[in-house]
């Protein structure tokens, strides 16, 4: 009996990197040791990115069933839903036909997942514009997936070696982040986060909040908000059982997460978090979607068109997102 998980991969846009990434990361045996992958895409599509310069020549098998799949290290197994012709999805150039095309893979992907048949989601990049174009009413992966899933608010979480990162305000300016951060707010993130990771089997975890201002405020003078807010938030999760520490200052937290002091820091606006995993390991940064029904890995970059159709655009981030979905994948199932 063969015990990898499924992982199911939208192909993402067309006309993007989704396919040359998808077609590295199965090249790797790497992957292939731990997942077996299916790639819900367009065959012409794999076909032709295949025919790329310096791309991996993998034989491409077309399976209705996952289940039926051959999951040996240079076979790429394709749910074939020859849904976009070639000549509507030229490398880097944006189009209704793509943005309508990469929400049908993710659909079919989650519809997978929801079914029992995968047991975890990884995707690759969409473009925001093509989305638009086709009238996809959803700006990005985070709200098709609450769509489709019917999850009202899933929380954005990185992972990078074996710390995650999770985000209490993401895409708004950075003025009204600083007015997000309220001691409610904070309560009900950390709650939610320790739910989750339990949920990917996280024993005894621990989680450190990281300051919003210069040495955490100075105890207010370089801002109120962690006297204000985060500290009282703080305290009342310690009182409450929660194993959390802060505020710690963003310049140390992260590295002191890293080294092992806790599991996850709390990062308290968008760019916080990102600059402090990606500069670490660009390419290894992962976003990891919680608090849904099933389970969400993702490459962290998006469709590259400047490079789209190359040869050039790197699989490591795809194998990353693949491997991270095959480690949670059997907790998280269990949880459900």
């Amino acid at each position: 009996m063969d015990l990898r998980p499924i992982i199911a991969v939208p192909m993402g846009d067309p006309a993007g990197v989704g396919p040359e990434i998808i077609i590295k990361a199965l090249a790797n045996n790497t992957v292939n040791k731990v997942a077996r992958v299916v790639l819900i895409g367009d065959g012409g599509i794999i076909t032709r990115a295949t025919g790329f310069p310096n791309m991996p020549q993998l034989k491409i098998n077309v399976v209705c069933d996952p289940k039926d799949g051959d999951y040996r290290t240079g076979v790429l197994n394709l749910i074939d839903l020859n849904n976009i012709p070639l000549e509507n999805a030229i490398p880097g150039v944006i189009s209704a036909a793509c943005g309508k095309a990469a929400y049908e893979y993710i659909e079919r992907a989650v519809d997978l997942v929801m079914n029992g048949i995968a047991a975890a989601v990884s995707t690759t990049p969409i473009n925001k514009e093509s989305l638009h174009a086709a009238h996809v009413p959803y700006i990005g992966h985070t709200e098709i997936f609450g769509a489709l899933t019917h999850t009202s608010d899933p929380l954005t979480i990185f992972s990078l070696r074996d710390t995650l990162v999770f985000f209490l305000t993401r895409h708004v300016s950075l003025k009204k982040s600083c007015d997000m951060i309220k001691k409610d707010r904070i309560i009900d993130y950390v709650k939610r986060s320790f739910v989750i990771m339990e949920q990917l089997g996280i024993k005894n975890p621990s989680m450190a909040v990281a300051g919003l201002n210069p040495h955490c405020g100075e105890h207010g003078l370089f801002g109120n908000e962690e006297v204000d807010e985060v500290i009282p938030a703080v305290e009342w999760l310690r009182s409450a059982g929660y194993p959390v520490l802060g505020p710690i200052g963003a310049d140390s937290v992260f590295f002191q997460a890293f080294e092992g002091r806790y599991n996850a820091v709390l990062s308290l606006y968008h760019d916080q978090g990102h600059i402090a995993t990606k500069s670490v390991d660009f390419y290894r940064t992962i976003s990891v979607t919680g608090g849904m029904p099933i389970l969400r890995t993702s490459v962290d970059h998006g469709t590259a068109f400047d490079i789209a159709g190359k040869g050039i655009a790197t699989g490591i981030g795809m194998e990353e997102a693949i491997l991270v979905a095959a480690k949670y994948a059997p907790s998280f199932q269990k949880s459900r």
